[in-house]
């Protein structure tokens, strides 16, 4: 990620406003709410959102950002509590469910994941160390990458939808991804 110059205040300012409009608009609308809302509900026009945000998925990196700082600096905190094929079933859910709070958003979360802004880089960090833990500890397959993380995170998100019954399945479809990802003499998460 290239270092940008500070912002003016003003330009600081809206784009905190732009943020927080963003948070509200896909909470009650969905990712797929139109930006022309999001422009509408932070008082600036749609030229300055798309300025800021040349995609929707640019857009919902930068929301998701201080979320992903905050998740994975707890993570950092938790390190070492769990065995590493456990940790990482845990900070997958917990991940799926995070990312799974707007509806609609399944299909753009591998796009934000490796989007590059400091809370993503900080996320995929602790995925990377707890699959290289797992690894170690000889519990994952040599092959499996956090490309292939993504891809199931992102697969998750899709197939589990939203709704009451969704941190259930989401726990489901991670356990079964990581049975085929364990070590044939891995024991199961």
């Amino acid at each position: 990620m290239t270092t940008q110059p500070p912002l003016r205040a003003d330009a600081q300012r809206n784009r905190e406003r732009m943020l927080a409009a963003a948070e509200r608009v896909f909470q009650a609308k969905g990712a797929g709410a139109s930006l022309e809302d999001v422009a509408k509900e932070a008082g600036v026009g749609i030229g300055t959102l798309y300025r800021r945000f040349p995609t929707r998925e640019e857009l919902f990196a930068a929301v998701f950002s201080d979320k992903f700082l905050a998740f994975a600096e707890r993570w950092r905190a938790r390190e070492g509590e769990l065995a590493p094929d456990k940790a990482l079933r845990v900070y997958l859910v917990e991940l799926i469910v995070q990312t799974n709070i707007y509806r609609d958003l399944a299909a753009s979360v591998g796009t934000v994941l490796q989007s590059q802004t400091p809370g993503c880089d900080a996320n995929a960090r602790v995925a990377q160390q707890l699959l290289h833990s797992a690894k170690r500890a000889g519990l994952v397959r040599k092959e499996v990458s956090y490309d292939d993380i993504v891809v199931v995170i992102t697969a998750v998100c899709l197939a589990a939808g939203q709704g009451a019954n969704a941190k259930t399945r989401i726990r489901r479809l991670v356990d079964l991804f990581l049975g085929g990802i364990l070590r044939p003499q891995a024991e199961a998460v």
